[in-house]
């Protein structure tokens, strides 16, 4: 399976920052008003934000790519008095593929969740959901970095998956891609990982049997501590 790089959007990117400049001061806004007229300068549920926080959904979204897709579902968040917590965004061949954090109070995440089969309908989407909590830091995990770059090959995602899952590595994150060499035009394949490694684990060890397999897959790599 290849998985393409997340694509900057811009859009979602500017309203995940209004989101978070509005959760610290949404409350003092929303009891402004401009001279001269009654309607606050946002929304009154968005001073509520920053207390319901633990109250969080997590949606996935699939479906043809086509502009606005992003804005529609930032909007429908927007419009549920909920915020944008964290998002991953993709255009996979002709795909859009969207996973989206959000957080609110509970009335909110239930009003956002009454609306995911009209957003379906109306985008020609398939968006499921599921409610999180917040994560806590795990004290007993490391996090690392993992890079590796090699002759595009069959198996190689598994492979490394294999070997951090017989030693009870997590994955956390995990961005693929596949393109051809710059000059030769040979197809490449790149992996980039964040993975949390328990801190019982001998670091020396583990990296000696990284490069081990590297070596035996005809793979450049390199792990060391995640960058913070």
């Amino acid at each position: 399976m290849v998985l393409a790089p997340p694509r900057t959007d811009k859009t979602n990117h500017d309203e995940i920052s209004l989101s978070a400049h509005i959760h610290s001061i949404g409350g003092k806004l929303a009891r402004s008003t401009i001279p001269g007229h009654e309607r606050p300068l946002i929304p009154e549920y968005m001073s509520e934000l920053p207390a319901a926080i633990n109250n969080q959904l997590v949606l996935s979204a699939l479906g043809e790519d086509k502009p606005g897709l992003v804005n529609e579902l930032t909007r429908c968040v927007l419009n549920s008095g909920c915020s944008v917590l964290d998002s991953r965004m993709a255009v996979l061949g002709g795909n859009f593929a969207l996973l989206l954090q959000v957080g609110g109070n509970w009335n909110n995440i239930a009003k956002l969740e009454n609306q995911i089969a009209t957003l379906e309908s109306d985008l020609g989407l398939t968006i499921t959901s599921r409610r999180t909590a917040l994560a806590t830091a795990d004290a007993d995990m490391l996090p690392y970095g993992v890079d590796v770059v090699a002759l595009d090959q069959p198996g190689i995602v598994h492979n490394l998956a294999k070997f951090l899952s017989q030693r009870n590595i997590n994955i956390q994150e995990m961005v693929t891609s596949s393109y051809p060499a710059a000059h030769s035009g040979t197809p490449m394949f790149s992996v980039h990982m964040t993975v949390d490694i328990p801190a019982s684990t001998q670091i020396s060890t583990l990296r000696e049997e990284f490069m081990e397999l590297c070596d035996q897959l005809n793979l450049d790599a390199v792990i060391e501590p995640a960058k913070t």
